[in-house]
């Protein structure tokens, strides 16, 4: 029930986009990335009889966390934090989902693993946050082939350090934001066998685009060093590495892969601030390749990666994949 609370809380919010896009999205400053307070459609409904902070903590004990080491593609130790169902151990565990959810740019393994709360409980399913590794970076690996592959390695990678858990292979969805959302992409184009869906928030898209836009960020010096470390270079001196790290060069995959793809982005997002030319047209270009591609954008005006949390749109993104069941419909979204 509390699934179905918080999707009609937010669906009212979300915009399922037609086949005419939406007009370019305004330009303005950046925003911090701090949570957002609860879409005020959720406030009305459970009438905020708690405090924000205790909604959360009861979410989130309805799961638990444990730590697991893997080999990076570069021979590194890394961690990555699986998201349990409370239940769910050695002495209980049967076949259950998987959600890979790589974290967004300069963010980690834990961050990424606190933006679910206590969503887990509610499929059943688990969540596993990569810390992940780069070229040459951790927290910036902004679409690594490298890490990829790793991504695409989760399963096993668990399965291995736990005995007693059981992916049920049927059902491995990948879900990210921003820089995740850029990765989740990559790993839907380059191993479709392994996905049943992918949801993909806030994504970056074209990594020449977002090296030039950089400027018009906080530190966006800093951002372009950063890029260059990892990436190579600069676009002009090292084009095809920006390529191969962009979904955008990946249309054909994507739009012929069979996997269902869930594209999430906002016309006021302050961080990618033309997603209207970053999400919306690797929207467009899917569907030009193939219309019958099973692609889908959902449009908003929430906050860059704001969407990504379990009081906000997340149970939404989660219930379209079919994670979270509901016990009753949702309201027809409005066309835009």
């Amino acid at each position: 029930m509390a699934a179905v609370l918080l999707a009609v809380a937010v669906v009212s919010a979300v915009t399922v986009a037609s086949r005419q896009s939406p007009p370019p999205p305004a330009r303005g400053s950046v925003v911090s990335g701090e949570l957002p307070d609860p879409d005020p459609a959720l406030r009305d409904l459970i009438g905020f009889k708690v405090r924000y902070k205790d909604l959360l903590k009861r979410h989130v004990e309805l799961v638990r966390t444990i730590s697991v080491l893997y080999v990076a593609w570069n021979g590194q130790t890394r961690s990555a934090v699986l998201i349990l169902p409370r239940w769910y151990g050695p002495k209980t565990h049967p076949s259950i989902p998987l959600v890979i959810s790589p974290h967004g740019r300069g963010g980690s393994a834990q961050g990424n693993a606190r933006l679910w709360g206590g969503m887990p409980a509610f499929g059943p399913f688990a969540v596993v946050n990569p810390e992940g590794q780069g070229r040459k970076l951790t927290a910036y690996s902004w679409g690594w082939r490298g890490q990829i592959d790793d991504l695409a390695r989760m399963p096993r990678i668990l399965e291995a350090a736990l005995p007693w858990f059981h992916v049920d292979r049927r059902r491995v969805y990948a879900v990210g934001s921003s820089m995740g959302g850029q990765e989740t992409l990559l790993l839907a184009a380059l191993h479709p066998g392994l996905l049943t869906g992918a949801a993909a928030l806030d994504s970056a898209t074209d990594m020449t685009a977002r090296y030039r836009a950089f400027p018009a960020l906080p530190d966006g010096a800093g951002l372009q060093r950063l890029a260059r470390i990892e990436i190579g270079g600069t676009p002009a001196t090292v084009p095809r590495a920006y390529a191969e790290r962009s979904p955008i060069s990946y249309v054909h995959q994507l739009a012929t892969s069979g996997v269902p793809i869930h594209i999430w982005w906002s016309r006021k997002d302050k961080i990618i601030v033309d997603q209207y030319q970053e999400s919306g047209r690797l929207y467009r270009a899917i569907k030009r390749a193939n219309p019958r591609a099973p692609v889908t954008q959902y449009v908003g005006d929430w906050a860059h990666s704001h969407e990504m949390h379990p009081l906000a749109r997340l149970p939404l993104a989660l219930i379209k994949l079919k994670l979270v069941q509901l016990d009753e419909p949702l309201p027809t979204a409005a066309k835009p």
